[in-house]
């Protein structure tokens, strides 16, 4: 069995592990700590198939990004925070399994990466820039039309944000703008003693 075969174990079992956390932890904040493990693991299985590239796109957006977006979600949910800080000290062990395991998981990538030179080499030329060059010559139109498509959705989510609603008051500018001072000011006579 060769050292490759050991490491892809290691993370696929991490990784199917992470993901069973992720949908059995009782605690809304283990599940997105587990989903973070999941996507590290996955990113260290795609470094030993060779694309480093989807392993850092992985790692940056997702790692960075989603979670840190169902983080905030669990956050805006009724937990009780109090509750989880009492118990804090329960849950350190998990935490540093977590964080003990991607860093092992880490170590072994770039041993791996930097340690080994086997697989096709076909031109001498790195995953990324084969990438960027398939992607702005060969697939340049499918790229700029997907780029279409979420400016279209990202317009639409706008603009059902910033629809009319009911009882909800809004500034008009241009009322504003067109009031006089006999519009906004009202002069009264008012008897000695007889004030609001």
């Amino acid at each position: 069995m060769m050292v490759t075969d050991v490491f892809f174990y290691l993370f696929a079992t991490v990784t199917v592990l992470a993901a069973l956390g992720v949908v059995g932890a009782r605690n809304p904040v283990h599940s997105v700590l587990f989903l973070v493990l999941a996507f590290f693991s996955t990113a260290g299985l795609f470094v030993l198939l060779g694309a480093e590239f989807l392993a850092a796109i992985l790692v940056m957006v997702y790692m960075g990004a989603v979670a840190i977006l169902f983080l905030f979600v669990v956050m805006m949910l009724d937990v009780d925070f109090a509750r989880l800080r009492r118990e804090s000290v329960r849950y350190l062990p998990l935490g540093l399994t977590v964080g003990i395991v991607m860093l092992v998981e880490l170590a072994l990538m770039l041993g791996h990466h930097h340690g080994s030179s086997q697989g096709p080499v076909a031109e001498k030329v790195e995953n990324t820039l084969a990438i960027g060059q398939a992607l702005y010559t060969r697939y340049l139109y499918p790229f700029e039309v997907a780029s279409l498509i979420l400016l279209v959705a990202l317009i639409g989510a706008v603009a059902l944000t910033h629809r009319e609603r009911k009882r909800v008051h809004r500034q008009d500018i241009a009322n504003q703008l067109a009031r006089t001072k006999g519009d906004a000011v009202e002069l009264r006579k008012v008897a000695s003693g007889e004030g609001a």
